[in-house]
């Protein structure tokens, strides 16, 4: 998105960007989130992570190869949720 818009006379003009009200709690919200996922990952809370059924694990003597289905679809869904709960409690 450019911050510049056509005047009238053809020329341009630059518009100032400014931060809405809205940025603060979205910033309190990503932090917040950030700091309890990295308390239970350095706590050992997350350990079951990648390893449920449906990740698939392949693991030879060279290659090792991980895609995680189940864990990806569990991370989307969360963040799906916590991003629609977010939206109804401070559109208001």
């Amino acid at each position: 998105m450019s911050s510049a818009t056509r005047s009238a006379a053809g020329g341009f003009v630059r518009k100032r960007l400014t931060m809405g009200r809205t940025v603060g709690p979205w910033l309190i919200g990503s932090g917040a989130m950030l700091l309890i996922v990295g308390l239970l990952a350095w706590s050992g809370g997350l350990s079951w992570f990648g390893r449920l059924p449906g990740d698939i694990r392949i693991e030879t003597e060279r290659t090792h190869i991980f895609i995680p289905i189940t864990s990806m679809l569990i991370v989307s869904a969360g963040l799906n949720l916590l991003l629609y709960l977010f939206l109804f409690l401070f559109r208001r």
